[in-house]
């Protein structure tokens, strides 16, 4: 019988290193990394068996403030790395750091394919729609007329939505979050006990090129009537729970009614099921401009098997009666000598 290892339990402080956190003051950053670190201790996961891998951006720093293995990479490559990382070491909970340029434009089909393929991982996508690092240029997530370094007189560059993005590539689990909302660690938490690629946008606020860009639904005075807070089995109420998210089956599309007395089943409030794909993705399109809360928490979680506990299998089985024999393998196919010649030239 197999004695049973035992998982000291930890503290935020023992997830924190002794290097400088170097983000500008205010930052959103600053929260994320907070949240995340007082997270860890609550998922029963050891330093000794996490890494957090990033690519390229303000967000990338990121491992270096993680007491656990890290692996700070290239731009956009962040994906094919955890990716590699986990195929290697199956027993690592991978965490993934990354930003809305670094994941959506140079690695965008990194993105895609880590989703489709469904690693067993967790995806942070921290969204501040501009590059910070490289000054303010407009990324692949601003907004219509963005003035930046690159678009001074108002980008007109469609901006794309993560969630939808990762809708598309075919992720099972999707949610989205606030750098300093309380609710934060909740949805990392169901990030982590979702299996398979669990993709979380983060709304990040850049205090130096993007300042206030979701205030609209972010500031105390507007959270209320502006942001929906899901949570399965319960019904789509936000403002109070003065209002709610009802469907209308003639058009088939999401609207707001107003909630009389708490009666929300009169109103035609629906209940959230996070298995419901359809209605997931008309949550991920609900757009202040038309009216509509922004949709947070999880919006999406069906799990289905995951590409690394797939890949193992079949090395499992194909590997069965069979002896590892690497000059074998070496040998194997079209191969030819070279003699040697014995010639003397000069």
């Amino acid at each position: 019988m197999n004695d049973m290892t035992t998982i000291a339990k930890t503290t935020p402080k023992d997830w924190e290193t002794d290097q400088e956190v170097r983000w500008c003051p205010g930052c959103g950053d600053y929260a994320i990394l907070k949240a995340v670190q007082r997270t860890m201790p609550e998922l029963g996961v050891s330093p000794e068996k996490t890494v957090f891998v990033s690519g390229i951006g303000c967000s990338s720093r990121f491992p270096y403030y993680m007491e656990t293995y890290g692996f700070h990479t290239i731009h956009g490559r962040a994906c094919a790395v955890a990716t590699g990382v986990k195929l290697a070491n199956p027993e690592l909970d991978v965490w993934i750091i990354t930003g809305d340029g670094d994941a959506l434009s140079i690695g965008g089909n990194h993105t895609m394919h880590l989703l489709r393929r469904n690693l067993n991982c967790q995806l942070l996508l921290f969204n501040n729609e501009i590059y910070g690092l490289t000054k303010g240029q407009y990324s692949p997530t601003s907004q219509v007329g963005t003035k930046s370094p690159s678009t001074p007189f108002g980008s007109v560059d469609r901006p794309a939505t993560p969630c939808a993005f990762a809708m598309g590539a075919g992720a099972r689990f999707i949610a989205r979050a606030i750098d300093t909302n309380k609710n934060l660690p909740t949805v990392l938490k169901a990030a982590h006990a979702h299996q398979g690629a669990a993709f979380v946008e983060i709304f990040q606020n850049c205090i130096v090129y993007n300042d206030d860009v979701f205030a609209p639904f972010t500031e105390k005075a507007n959270a209320g009537p502006h942001q929906l807070w899901l949570e399965n089995g319960k019904p789509m109420l936000f403002d109070g729970g003065k209002k709610g998210i009802a469907l209308d089956r003639k058009e088939l599309h999401l609207k707001t009614v107003d909630v009389v007395d708490g009666d929300w089943e009169a109103a035609g409030v629906i209940v959230h099921d996070v298995k419901n794909r359809s209605v997931a993705h008309m949550l991920i399109d609900l757009r202040l401009v038309d009216g509509f809360p922004i949709a947070l928490g999880v919006i999406f979680d069906d799990p289905r098997p995951t590409y690394d506990s797939a890949v193992i299998a079949q090395n499992i089985e194909v590997s069965k009666g069979k002896t590892p024999d690497l000059q074998s393998l070496l040998a194997k196919g079209q191969t030819w000598t070279v003699e040697k010649d014995n010639t003397v030239f000069g």
